[in-house]
């Protein structure tokens, strides 16, 4: 066994029918939550920068537009500590309404913003507020879906159950660029500009209905509602709070979390952010069919992940997500020599096989999240593993990779980033199974007591 050994069965194994509704339920969310937070990055690299960041370069604008784009990720966090500490005292359900509520109300807001030239330099602050709320929000989500879905899962399938909300980032990715596609093809050039680019967006008013449904019609576990007791019972008491006992005993733990990851999401936003700027705006490519391909691409991550999950149920989270990695880091300078050549046929092959190795570390990555902590603090230490990944990787990549782009003036600047993220994340991975390995007979002997006291 090469995963963290602290994950436990459930003590009341819950009803099917509880399990595929809360999984439902955990998958709907990540899907709208991610479509939501994806189309800002789609419209950053078309739109955006020129109507709120006008500015005498092209270069300049896409920059502004890519930053306010990062600042999203670097709420994450905030998201994920703030939905972590109220998540393990309080339950998971009632954060991710909240999330949802709040990702809803962002995206609407930002679909209904008035332009640079309409209201001034109102525009890119309100722009910059907006996209902050969306980072909370989707810091907030991930962890209450993700628990949802792998705290329930029958003994032996954690993996494959929380690569159901995995696939909540492919069907976002294929839902956004759909919308945007239409939006593209139904209206003319000025159109889109003027108007057209902000349906995408207003889309986001289903996801309040979604919290309303969570809210109301998905119930808690007879398991779930016993970890509320145990947590109200353990608030009444003078126990540390789930953020203290992170950060004074496991904080090592949720920095090689992130570090391991950092590679897959920085990897992932380039593909789908910065690669559709780079060659819309420098290699003359039409975004139509770039994006297309990049949707296509995200269909194949629909089969791809929930398979390297079920595969990791098998052999080891630890051993899939590291072969992962190590494709990354071996098929950067591919990726970009094939990109180069502006061919729309040698892009879909270059992000094709990205993708598939971004898929076998994504698969995995929410139940090897899930093991790395106890119950009692897991939704804030997940958290903040995965939110420290997207700053650190995600937030900043579109942004660092037109910066290297313009400095270089070689793509290979930004396959060499890739490459460093991806030892960064192989160095993380190994640290992480020798603590697992370390730990494993502590673990064994934990179940062993468990499963006695039960009978």
């Amino acid at each position: 066994m090469d995963t963290a050994p602290s994950a436990q069965p459930v003590p009341i194994p819950p009803a099917a029918g509880n399990r595929r509704r809360v999984a439902t339920a955990a998958a709907l969310a990540s899907a709208v939550e991610w479509y939501d937070y994806f189309v800002f990055g789609i419209a950053a690299a078309l739109v955006l920068g020129d109507l709120y960041f006008p500015a005498g370069s092209p270069t300049a604008g896409v920059l502004a537009s890519f930053a306010t784009f990062a600042v999203g990720f670097l709420a994450r966090p905030l998201g994920g500590i703030v939905a972590g500490h109220l998540g393990d005292r309080r339950g998971r359900k009632p954060m991710l309404v909240l999330a949802l509520t709040l990702m809803g109300v962002a995206t609407t807001g930002i679909g209904l913003l008035p332009t640079y030239d309409t209201i001034g330099v109102a525009a890119p602050i309100l722009l910059v507020l907006l996209r902050v709320a969306q980072g909370v929000a989707v810091g907030a989500q991930w962890g209450g879906a993700m628990l949802l879905a792998t705290e329930y899962a029958p003994e032996g399938k954690r993996g494959v159950y929380g690569s159901v909300v995995q696939l909540g980032v492919p069907i976002g990715v294929v839902t956004a660029n759909t919308v945007f596609l239409l939006a593209g093809a139904l209206t003319s050039e000025s159109a889109f500009t003027a108007w057209g680019w902000r349906v995408p967006f207003l889309v986001g008013l289903l996801v309040l209905g979604l919290a309303w449904y969570i809210h109301t019609r998905v119930e808690e576990t007879p398991a779930f509602r016993e970890a509320e007791r145990a947590l109200a019972e353990q608030e009444k008491s003078e126990q540390s709070s789930p953020l203290r006992t992170i950060l004074r005993g496991h904080l090592g733990t949720v920095l090689l979390a992130g570090g391991s990851f950092a590679v897959n999401t920085a990897t992932f936003y380039i593909l789908i952010t910065g690669v559709l700027d780079y060659t819309t705006r420098e290699l003359d490519m039409d975004k139509g069919p770039v994006l297309m391909v990049s949707l296509c691409v995200s269909l194949t991550q629909l089969v791809l992940i929930p398979a390297a999950a079920a595969l990791s149920d098998r052999v080891g989270r630890i051993r899939i997500y590291a072969l992962g990695a190590a494709g990354i880091a071996l098929w950067a300078v591919p990726l970009f020599l094939l990109i180069d050549t502006g061919s729309l046929l040698w892009l879909a092959v270059g992000t094709f096989v990205a993708s598939c190795f971004l898929s076998i570390m994504y698969g995995p990555q929410a139940a090897l999240f899930a093991e790395l902590f106890t119950p009692e603090m897991r939704y804030t230490g997940a958290s903040l593993g995965y939110q420290i990944a997207a700053v650190a990787g995600g937030g900043l990549a579109p942004f660092v990779m037109v910066l290297l782009l313009e400095a270089t003036g070689t793509s290979m600047a930004v396959s060499g980033y890739i490459i460093g993220l991806s030892v960064i994340a192989l160095v993380s991975i190994k640290v992480l199974a020798g603590r697992a390995r370390a730990a494993e007979p502590e673990a064994v002997a934990e179940a062993r007591a468990e499963a006695e006291s039960a009978s």
